[in-house]
């Protein structure tokens, strides 16, 4: 039978209420009282009853995470993710729950601020704005991850992928290479159209023809850059010199694909990728990628977040951009010019 907060005031010769204020920080009780009290805790392994604080003070304890979508969400980018978040998480004891917009099919009902006491939305769509003006209107606290939106009074922390994307195709532009293709993100999620215009940029600004036949779709996956790049690889019969591609995953298919064609990699095709997930450090060649650091991104959210919901105010509004930055590493060959 675990120990309660009554077992607690015994064993240190105080009120329960006291233990209880001890244990959620009170600027009643003295720094050396909480000090015992929580060492008295944690040496009889504690656990509080969240169900029955929560009651009390009308709070769920619960922290909602919401994504687009979970189809087409790279692992990587869900792990980053909910890793950033989970950092803070563990110390201030609350539940994370996962969600997708997407599977709510438009009915929201079932989010609201008897469920959750704040949402962070790791948002992949326009389409997830009636979702956040819906949580807005709830007055339930909200920060918004992974894009740059422009609803009044809604926090934001994103990255400039755009600026990412163009960073890495001017790079390889820089090293010589003129017929750059591309494999593209999942359709309709705005870091694919981003890396899109981030490509073709650099690429206007080099007097590079973007060539269609050398741009293939991708969904964020291993499987579709390996596809992709086998589709470039066999319906053209002058080859790329580099590929940019919009994730990382989606670089290791291109790469596997290219070298199954007997082509290597840099020497016959560069290969560029984004995010900077682990991977890119322990394949061969190592990968030459787009720092995009979503676990930042998402950990400074739930700071702010935590901020709203300490002090109780929805009123402090946010637009916090983490830069992208280019890795140089091995899997770009430059040409002679």
């Amino acid at each position: 039978m675990s120990i309660t907060i009554k077992d607690i005031a015994k064993l240190a010769g105080v009120s329960h209420a006291t233990v209880s204020r001890a244990l959620n920080d009170s600027p009643l009780i003295s720094d050396k009282t909480k000090d015992r009290i929580k060492k008295i805790a944690k040496d009889n392994n504690y656990i509080p009853n969240y169900s029955a604080k929560s009651l009390k003070l009308d709070k769920s304890y619960n922290i909602g995470v919401f994504l687009s979508a979970l189809e087409g969400t790279s692992p990587s980018f869900f792990y980053s993710s909910i890793k950033g978040v989970n950092r803070l998480m563990k110390e201030r004891n609350y539940n994370l729950v996962v969600k997708a917009i997407d599977d709510l099919n438009g009915d929201y009902s079932i989010v609201n601020s008897k469920h959750y006491d704040g949402i962070l939305v790791v948002s992949q769509k326009i389409q997830d704005d009636e979702f956040i003006k819906y949580i807005g209107a709830l007055n339930i606290p909200v920060v918004v991850l992974n894009r740059k939106i422009n609803i009044e009074g809604t926090t934001c922390v994103y990255s400039e992928d755009r600026d990412g994307a163009y960073q890495a195709v001017k790079y390889l532009t820089n090293q010589g290479h003129k017929r750059i293709g591309l494999i593209k993100g999942k359709e309709g999620f705005l870091n694919s159209s981003e890396r899109l215009e981030g490509y073709k940029l650099a690429m206007n600004e080099a007097s590079l023809t973007v060539d269609k036949k050398l741009i293939a779709s991708g969904k964020f996956d291993v499987i579709s850059g390996y596809k992709g790049m086998n589709k470039i690889l066999d319906n053209n019969t002058e080859l790329p010199t580099a590929m940019f591609c919009s994730n990382d995953e989606m670089a290791f298919g291109a790469i596997k694909a290219i070298i199954e064609k007997g082509l290597r990699v840099p020497e016959d095709i560069s290969v560029v990728g984004f995010d900077d997930i682990e991977m890119c450090k322990y394949i061969t060649p190592e990968l030459t990628t787009v720092r995009r650091e979503i676990s930042k991104i998402a950990y400074s959210g739930t700071e702010i977040l935590f901020d709203m919901l300490d002090n109780n105010s929805n009123k402090e509004f946010y637009h916090t951009k983490v830069d992208c930055k280019l890795k140089i590493r091995q899997s770009v060959h430059r040409l002679n010019q």
